[in-house]
C-alpha cells in the first residue's frame, strides 16, 4: 500500500501537466514543446506553476512568484527525498547457503 501512495504522489503533477497540455494551457505559456516535455520528466511542479503564472499574470508578480518558489522547493524535495530514502535503506544482502 505505501508503494501505491508513492506512485500516486509522483503521478499527480504529471497527470495535471498532461491535462494542461491536452487543453492547450501550456501552449500559451511556452513557446516550444521542449520545455513542457522536459518539465514533465524532471520538474513537473515547477512546470505547472510556470504555466499558471504565465497564463494568469503574464509574468511573475505577487502570488504567482510565491507559487513558483513553492513548486521549486517541492521539486527539489521530491528529488532529494528519494536519494535520502535510498541512503537510509539497508543494502546488506543476507546470503545463506543450504
Amino acid at each position: 500500500m505505501p508503494c501505491l501512495l508513492v506512485l500516486i504522489g509522483l503521478l499527480i503533477p504529471r497527470v495535471t501537466l498532461f491535462f494542461m497540455w491536452l487543453v492547450g494551457y501550456t501552449a500559451t505559456a511556452f513557446e516550444t514543446y521542449l520545455w513542457p516535455l522536459l518539465g514533465f520528466f524532471f520538474m513537473p511542479y515547477t512546470t505547472c506553476a510556470y504555466a499558471i503564472g504565465m497564463n494568469a499574470n503574464g509574468g511573475f508578480r505577487g502570488w504567482s512568484l510565491l507559487l513558483l518558489i513553492i513548486a521549486i522547493v517541492f521539486d527539489i524535495a521530491n528529488h532529494g527525498g528519494g536519494g535520502r530514502a535510498y541512503q537510509r535503506r539497508d543494502v546488506r544482502v543476507n546470503y545463506t547457503i543450504k
